[in-house]
């Protein structure tokens, strides 16, 4: 595998210099300044590409070329934006950059409720508390019949564990954290200049009242079909992302979540190039995926690798857990034996030495994702060494 590390562009704070001091050697990024449903031009895109071969890595990924709301739940203006995406797609094969990652996640990315959540050695990592959520949910979203959609345990815990703490700093450190901190800085919905992001949010919600898992599946395959000439023309990877978590969430339908959604979608569209971002901390966190089991049957259709894993906990709630659990070790030895270059990152990483002081972006520290690469990289040593010994 290659290895890579998602960067923000040029005002992030970890810079292209310090990457390659580490052992980066491509990058994943995105045209971040440009709004969503812009065409990125030729020229853009060539800048970007110059930037970073100018200091002598090379952009692997797109992360992402984000797909438009309005693709999504079949808006007016779908055919447009599918045709300014065609655009942005054609200039960058043209430019040389061919793996996109891209997620047709409703309305929110990602979803963490506590995001410096501490850890016994001093660290801290990402964490999913369902009973939090559903408070989120239920209590400060309001939505119309959210109570059902949660199991009696974690309404008993959301009533006996959440609500007693909860006060107007809470709720408001809650919705930073589900819909504010983890979306913006990924051409999300939601920007932290919102005033009302819950109002905003709910208008979003709106927009899928009347789309289920058929009618979103229809919409990811409208999209797919469409693009897949500019695709093949370019040799252009599109690699969708699972949804994270994989559950179905805020009365939204979720299409990637299992190993039967990602038969689905390669099956819908067989061609090469409709493939999978295997994000094993996506799908880990869900206890009904085997994710090991899943990178072996999907890897022939996986152009893009996130190298991360989640604890589920009894309660359902989970956590992102150490880069050398034995899952994940199957899952890059996976991967590693594969006979092509795949790119791949590594992801939420905990905050460590300082770097909770530093203003990253959620998931995104220096220290603790150079540990993770450290980490994934022996890995993929030991695992050229077993293969060369055979």
């Amino acid at each position: 595998m290659e290895k890579t590390w998602r960067w923000f562009g040029p005002n992030d704070k970890i810079t292209l210099e310090m990457l390659r001091q580490i052992g980066v050697e491509g990058i994943v990024t995105s045209l971040h300044h440009i709004p969503n449903g812009e065409v990125w031009s030729l020229g853009e895109v060539e800048k970007m590409k110059n930037y970073i071969e100018a200091r002598g890595l090379r952009w692997s990924v797109v992360e992402s070329l984000p797909v438009s709301e309005s693709i999504k739940y079949g808006g007016p203006d779908r055919d447009q934006l599918i045709e300014r995406y065609k655009e942005s797609l054609a200039n960058l094969g043209k430019a040389g950059v061919k793996t996109v990652c891209y997620n047709f996640m409703p309305v929110l990315d990602w979803a963490r409720t506590d995001l410096e959540y501490p850890n016994a050695d001093g660290t801290s990592n990402l964490y999913f508390n369902r009973a939090e959520f559903a408070y989120f949910d239920i209590h400060i979203l309001k939505r119309p019949g959210a109570e059902a959609d949660y199991d009696a345990e974690t309404l008993r815990r959301m009533n006996t564990e959440v609500l007693p703490r909860m006060d107007a700093e809470a709720e408001h450190r809650l919705v930073d954290n589900i819909i504010v901190k983890t979306q913006g800085f990924v051409n999300g919905n939601i920007s932290e200049n919102d005033k009302e992001p819950v109002e905003k949010f709910r208008s979003l919600l709106a927009l899928y009242k009347d789309i289920d898992r058929d009618k979103l599946r229809a919409n990811l395959k409208y999209f797919l079909e469409a693009i897949m000439p500019v695709c093949d023309e370019y040799g252009i990877d599109m690699c969708v992302h699972p949804d994270d978590p994989p559950l179905q969430i805020l009365g939204l339908p979720r299409i990637v979540t299992c190993a039967d959604d990602i038969r689905w979608l390669l099956e819908a569209v067989p061609d090469s190039h409709n493939g999978l971002t295997f994000c094993a901390g996506s799908l880990s966190g869900g206890a009904h995926n085997d994710v090991v089991a899943m990178a072996e049957e999907f890897a022939p259709r996986t152009h893009f690798v996130h190298a991360r894993i989640c604890k589920v906990l009894p309660d359902g709630d989970f956590k992102e857990s150490t880069h050398l659990d034995p899952r994940l070790v199957k899952i890059v030895r996976t991967f590693q034996n594969e006979d092509r270059p795949i790119p791949m990152r590594v992801d939420h990483a905990p905050l460590m030495l300082g770097d909770e002081k530093m203003g990253y972006n959620a998931g995104y520290s220096f220290h603790g994702r150079m540990l993770a690469l450290g980490m994934v990289s022996g890995i993929m040593a030991a695992a050229d060494a077993d293969r060369k010994a055979e």
